[in-house]
């Protein structure tokens, strides 16, 4: 069935609620003069005379009357609505021409009515939002494309190298095979970073409680080696901290903070971390020393791909990004934390400390039930 547009029920409505108005009206205006038709004698002639009652050619004129006020009415409605819903008309218009390729564009609105006012500006938000989130992923989608492409084109010239050799040896080729699987191991590692990317920025869909101590000491443990090849001190004060959430996505956030703060420091340094509970949310915080960290520069670290350049050099010359875990170095690691704080609808803070270093901690703000 086809559904009736606001603006003719709106006619409708005026003209009906007119016409019940008016007929009320009548009633208490013609009831009390109704005369009633009546035989009387007067004088001494006893003449008849006869009271006659004319309520009812009245009340016809006045129904007719009535009638052509409520047709009047709904007409006047009619106009009326279509001037008050025009705005609408406009929103319907603009949405439907904006589209993924002029999110630019906007309602800019401004109608007679607040509420309408409040929609155009409620859909450019909406709009801005979309604007953005388009452009961060194309901008991912060209940065992921050109990250993968390095490696490819290595193996491609490492390929053409070798077979254009006429004096290759077996030495030759197996150093070959060896540069060409650890090219193969990361691109592994950056794709396995772009999946848990991708899975943190779907949502959780079934909670379940994390024990984030039990991870942090895992986590700990397995890298315990790593710290102490770097020359890295280590200060771990695990207490007790249960979230709701996902534990696999919560493993790569702890495994990514740890990595970050292990990768960007200095020898000698030192990585701090705390797991606590408070109110009943738990909170994860994980301070590292390492070189100075512009404090403008902390935001932009947490966006994919991105890279703090020579100002923050990793103790193992593999350039700075702000990030780790299992991303190899790509600039992931940190957006991946990001993506998963905000999965887990945790807040995330970040600071550059004035020694060098950075600060990073992660407020679970949902309590377990029960």
């Amino acid at each position: 069935m086809p559904r009736r547009r606001l603006r003719t029920r709106l006619a409708l409505f005026y003209g009906g609620v007119f016409l019940a108005a008016g007929a009320v009206l009548l009633a208490v205006a013609f009831l009390p003069a109704v005369r009633i038709s009546r035989t009387s004698r007067v004088g001494a002639g006893d003449r008849d005379v006869h009271a006659a009652s004319n309520v009812h050619q009245v009340l016809g004129y006045s129904g007719i009357a009535l009638a052509a006020a409520a047709v009047l009415a709904a007409a006047l409605g009619w106009l009326a609505a279509d001037r008050a819903l025009r705005p609408l008309r406009t929103i319907t218009r603009s949405a439907r021409a904006i589209s993924a390729s002029n999110l630019h564009e906007r309602l800019t609105l401004n109608a007679s009515y607040a509420e309408f006012t409040e929609l155009g500006e409620t859909l450019d938000g909406l709009f801005s939002r979309l604007q953005a989130s388009f452009e961060s992923q194309r901008q991912f989608v060209a940065n992921a494309s050109h990250e993968l492409r390095t490696p490819l084109a290595a193996e491609r010239t490492l390929l053409q190298v070798t077979l254009a050799d006429p004096g290759a040896t077996a030495e030759t080729l197996r150093s070959a095979c060896e540069q060409l699987l650890s090219l193969g191991a990361q691109q592994e590692r950056l794709i396995d970073a772009l999946l848990t990317l991708a899975s943190s920025q779907r949502g959780i869909e079934r909670w379940q409680p994390v024990d984030i101590a039990a991870i942090t000491r895992s986590a700990l443990a397995t890298r315990g080696e790593e710290a102490a090849r770097r020359g890295i001190r280590v200060e771990a004060t695990v207490a007790a901290a249960v979230t709701p959430g996902d534990p696999r996505l919560v493993e790569s956030m702890v495994a990514n903070l740890a990595d970050n703060a292990l990768r960007h420091n200095v020898a000698g340094g030192s990585v701090e971390i705390r797991t606590s509970m408070t109110a009943g949310s738990a909170s994860l915080r994980v301070a590292n020393t390492g070189p100075v960290i512009p404090a403008g520069e902390v935001d932009r670290l947490f966006q994919p791909f991105q890279k703090l350049g020579a100002n923050r050099t990793s103790s193992d010359g593999d350039g700075a990004d702000g990030a780790g875990g299992d991303d190899g170095g790509h600039g992931l690691g940190l957006a991946i934390v990001r993506a998963i704080a905000i999965a887990h609808q945790a807040s995330l803070s970040a600071r550059a400390r004035p020694g060098g270093g950075l600060e990073i901690k992660v407020d679970f703000d949902r309590v377990m039930a029960g």
